[in-house]
Order: structure tokens, then C-alpha cells, then sequence
């Protein structure tokens, strides 16, 4: 896929934070998606497994702030979020196939 079509699914993947709608999130998904925060050891595999935990989900945090670097099918997001008044800095690694996101890797920070 052309990096405008990752371009134009990151900016969906934004407008699910700003809708507060995880579930839209499913649908900018690979079928063989992985999500995996190293620093707690988590990780969900599969988007029929996303959806899952997404239906059961209280919700998205509010984004504060994004920025991302793309460069064919490799994009660098750095966001700001909050928490329901506590806000956490983000660095995401997000990989592209067929213009769905196959494989995102996010370490959190407090400011």
C-alpha cells in the first residue's frame, strides 16, 4: 500500500481518540495485529482479540497532544494523554500491511 494510505489510517486512528470510540479502532486493523507493551509484558494478538478486549473496555483516554514521523510502512507517533486527570507521554512504533496496522509497540511515561 502507498504511504498515503498509512497516512490517512493514522489520522483515523487519531479520530478514534478524539470520538472516543474504540471500537472504530477494529477496523483500521490487520487481521493478524499485535499489540505489545514491553514495559508490563502485555499483548494482544489478533484483531478478532482487540475487539474483544475493546467491547469491555471503559473507554479511551482524552489525547492531549500527537505528532507521528511515517515513512512507508513504518510510522514513530508520540502522543499526550490523559486519564481522567492524570496525563501519560506515549512513543509508539506502528507497523503497516495492506494499509491496516499490523503491529504496534507502545512505551508509556509520566511527565
Amino acid at each position: 500500500m502507498s504511504e498515503q494510505q498509512n497516512r490517512d489510517t493514522l489520522e483515523r486512528y487519531f479520530e478514534t481518540f478524539e470520538r472516543q470510540d474504540p471500537l472504530a479502532f477494529v477496523e483500521l486493523l490487520h487481521d493478524d495485529y499485535v499489540e505489545e507493551f514491553p514495559q508490563s509484558g502485555e499483548r494482544i494478538r489478533g484483531k478478532d482479540n482487540w475487539r474483544k478486549m475493546a467491547e469491555n473496555y471503559p473507554g479511551l483516554p482524552s489525547l492531549v497532544d500527537h505528532s507521528y514521523k511515517l515513512s512507508g510502512d513504518l510510522a514513530v507517533i508520540e502522543i499526550t494523554v490523559d486519564y481522567g486527570g492524570s496525563r501519560m507521554h506515549a512513543c509508539e512504533a506502528v507497523e503497516f500491511e495492506d494499509g491496516k496496522v499490523k503491529r504496534r509497540r507502545a512505551y508509556f511515561a509520566e511527565p
